[in-house]
């Protein structure tokens, strides 16, 4: 089998996944009361959640650079930027052929030469602290919860927080010697990416006229992020309704409500990943710093 053949074979069972998923979610719920909730929003309060979502973008992609210079690839932040959201365009509009962190490892590595395992180490520890930060920011949610499905992992919880943070510290200090000394910094950034990914949800339900359940909504939310990032779909669509689906069966969350959040965020998204396109028909010039 050709590479070439490999990718579009990915391609084809990412858009199955996608598109089963979509019709199991929608045998489960009505289309009509997914539709009713999401006719209500307010667009003040969706307006602020794009500010705050593109925010959390721009925080992230200053993370990512911040292991692009520890590496030795001085880009600029605007060059990062622009790059980034290319790289977002590829990965919820480009699937399969050309991946969003594979891109910028590809640029990076052919501009600067720090090495393809740097580069792979700089991005994949990128992901991972973001990825830390949602579970860390999870079972912070689920110890403020009064939801009885979270009283019996309380202990888990109190465990869990620290000893996360502490096993991707001695990751990062056995296999990434050389990124270690921005470990905690990425931590605070990743810290601040989600923050703001958070806040963009709590205006999302302020749009919904949602006024309950906030903090599970939030936890159901995270968790979602993280079943995204598995690649199994086009854009995680798919994945995470499916887990908005059965975080609202689990924690007794209206159904209908949690899809229309789910779709709300996904529209945001794609609007702003639309706007990478102006960068795939022109590639952006990356430029170094001292």
């Amino acid at each position: 089998m050709t590479e070439k053949l490999r990718k579009k074979l990915i391609t084809a069972l990412k858009i199955v996944i996608s598109a089963v998923l979509i019709y199991f979610i929608f045998t489960k719920i009505e289309l009509s009361d997914v539709v009713k909730t999401l006719k209500k929003s307010n667009p003040f309060y969706l307006f602020l959640a794009v500010v705050f979502f593109v925010l959390s973008k721009v925080l992230s992609a200053f993370r990512t650079n911040m292991y692009f210079h520890q590496i030795g690839a001085k880009l600029s932040h605007l060059s990062n930027l622009k790059l980034s959201l290319l790289g977002m365009f590829y990965n919820l509009f480009l699937p399969g052929g050309i991946g969003g962190d594979a891109y910028k490892g590809y640029v990076i590595q052919k501009e600067f030469q720090p090495g393809t395992k740097k580069v792979f180490a700089s991005i994949l520890l990128d992901r991972l602290s973001g990825m830390l930060m949602l579970f860390v920011y999870a079972c912070s949610l689920a110890l403020l919860s009064k939801n009885e499905f979270f009283q019996s992992f309380y202990v888990l919880f109190v465990v869990a927080i620290p000893l996360s943070v502490v096993v991707f510290w001695f990751v990062n200090k056995t296999f990434f010697t050389s990124i270690l000394p921005i470990f905690w910094k990425s931590i605070g950034f990743s810290a601040f990416v989600q923050l703001a990914q958070l806040v963009c949800v709590l205006f999302i339900l302020k749009a919904l006229s949602i006024e309950i359940d906030t903090v599970e909504y939030l936890f159901v939310f995270l968790i979602s992020s993280i079943v995204s990032v598995i690649p199994l779909t086009i854009g995680g669509i798919g994945s995470r309704e499916v887990t908005f689906l059965y975080g609202a069966k689990w924690l007794g969350l209206d159904e209908s409500t949690s899809i229309g959040i789910s779709f709300t965020f996904f529209l945001i998204t794609a609007l702003t990943s639309l706007f990478g396109v102006f960068y795939h028909f022109k590639k952006p010039k990356l430029e170094a710093v001292d």
